[in-house]
């Protein structure tokens, strides 16, 4: 048995998930921990992703920031489990990407593991995207690999759908290794485009959404971007869909109602997910949801709707609380690390072969 801790901070900014997963033959969530990321930090790494003046100083001092919170949170977490940091074998922190861009050779995820080490007294492993793409890959999405190794039980044709900021599908069949891709916008653009118009972080349940209606045009000109037609391996993140992108295409049109806006995007969402689930995978048994996406009802509502001869449920019908996949899939991976097993998957990244990712930086 060996203990090891996640912290995953993804592309919604909304704050820090820190899982504790106890490893033997199988995988086990022991405890959580999420610490809410300040409203100066937030702006500091979405100004980050995109160039701008000194982004070089201002990016190695948002990470000291950044890693400083991650400490607090593990501190924290150890202190509810009443553990010491020998206790754990490692953390596995994916640090918080600020430029995805595999075409041209890079990822870069920012939030010093060497200073996260110092703090915790407790080895790192970090930089788990990097040597995908060295060899290739997209360097995304990683979490098919343990997507499998937490749900393979099945004995049909499942898919697991995570919907953060961007949704992602890993396809798990009884015959094939696992596949996976990134679909397009999760809750990126809705979010965005609800802090522009009303000065909220995101919409609750969907709420607001519902209140609006699909605007066709719209809609068409959004389904245009040539992302949406490639095929798989791929990848994507907010060099690619944003506010501006967003407004670019409004730009086209007459003022559509703001809440119609919304509505358009969460139908964007549901439907670049069911149409690259529909083209990759026949005969979807049962569809999985995690992350945030998974407690907005109105787009589990419209998956269901898309998808009547699937079962669309939140892992938490699995026994998997949908809120922490991600965490635990960064100590899964970790662990994969020390352990020196392929954590990869050509399949789904385009590698040209398996690699053990990460870095480590012992304690």
């Amino acid at each position: 048995m060996a203990l090891y801790i996640g912290v995953m901070s993804g592309t919604s900014l909304d704050g820090l998930d820190i899982a504790l997963i106890e490893q033997t033959s199988a995988i086990r969530l022991v405890a959580t921990h999420y610490i809410p990321m300040p409203d100066s930090l937030r702006a500091e790494l979405l100004g980050l992703c995109a160039s701008g003046p000194d982004e070089i100083a201002r990016s190695a001092i948002a990470q000291q920031h950044w890693v400083k919170l991650a400490a607090q949170g593990v501190h924290a977490l150890l202190s509810n489990q009443h553990l010491e940091p020998e206790a754990i074998r490692a953390i596995g922190s994916h640090g918080q990407t600020i430029r995805h861009e595999p075409a041209r050779g890079f990822t870069v995820q920012i939030g010093s593991p060497a200073l996260l080490t110092e703090l915790t007294g407790i080895t790192v492993v970090s930089d788990f995207r990097s040597r995908d793409v060295a060899a290739g890959g997209q360097g995304a999405p990683l979490v098919p690999a343990f997507h499998e190794a937490l749900f393979e039980e099945g004995t049909g044709n499942q898919a697991v759908l995570n919907v953060g900021g961007f949704s992602n599908l890993s396809l798990i069949e009884p015959t094939r290794p696992v596949a996976g891709f990134d679909c397009g916008p999760g809750n990126v653009l809705m979010d965005a485009w609800i802090q522009h118009q009303r000065g909220e972080n995101y919409d609750r349940n969907g709420d607001w959404a519902k209140t609006g209606t699909v605007e066709p045009e719209l809609l068409e000109a959004l389904l245009s971007d040539p992302f949406f037609i490639t095929q798989g391996p791929k990848s994507t993140g907010r060099e690619v869909f944003n506010l501006p992108w967003l407004e670019q295409h409004l730009s086209r049109f007459p003022a559509f109602a703001a809440e119609n806006v919304q509505a358009t995007l969460l139908e964007l969402t549901a439907l670049t997910i069911v149409t690259a689930l529909q083209s990759a995978q026949t005969g979807t048994e049962q569809l999985l949801v995690c992350g945030g996406g998974a407690h907005n009802s109105a787009l589990m509502t419209r998956l269901a709707a898309l998808l009547p001869d699937t079962t669309v449920a939140s892992t938490a019908h699995h026994g998997v609380d949908p809120d922490w996949v991600e965490a635990m899939a960064f100590a899964w991976l970790a662990h994969c690390c020390l352990e020196g097993i392929a954590a990869n998957r050509p399949s789904v990244t385009g590698a040209r072969g398996l690699r053990v990712l990460g870095a480590i930086y012992p304690a």
